[in-house]
């Protein structure tokens, strides 16, 4: 993790967006506890609203999410000058070698598969 600064927090801004209210909220929760100011939305036009009003560092993002889709939700970041500085993250239910290679495809800088584990998301923190 970043080093915490003296007011205890990393200033690491992160937007989760998941339309599953539990999971949502459950990565928030920890990703406050690593010092992470966080955001969360429930779809992807919300989620696209609160990037571009937030600009996180990070953003863990659904594939499978109503309405606009999670590679619709990144190539629309991408094309956007806050992707430039912005890790896009997947985290879906769906592992299989082309749902990654659609997810690169969309702008995806990572792919991980639900559950993820914390090791994998602190060192997606680490390199933000």
């Amino acid at each position: 993790m970043a080093e915490l600064g003296a007011d205890g927090s990393n200033g690491l801004r992160v937007l989760v967006v998941d339309d599953n209210v539990d999971i949502a909220d459950a990565l928030a929760a920890l990703l406050d506890l690593q010092g992470c100011q966080v955001r969360v939305a429930h779809h992807g036009e919300a989620g696209l609203e609160e990037a571009l009003d937030f600009e996180p560092e990070v953003i863990f993002l659904d594939i499978g999410l109503p309405g606009m889709d999670g590679y619709e939700v990144a190539r629309q970041l991408r094309s956007h000058s806050l992707g430039d500085h912005t890790t896009l993250v997947a985290l879906t239910g769906y592992g299989q070698a082309s749902d990654r290679q659609k997810a690169v495809e969309a702008g995806f800088d990572h792919h991980l598969v639900k559950p993820a584990r914390l090791d994998q998301i602190r060192q997606i923190l680490d390199q933000a």
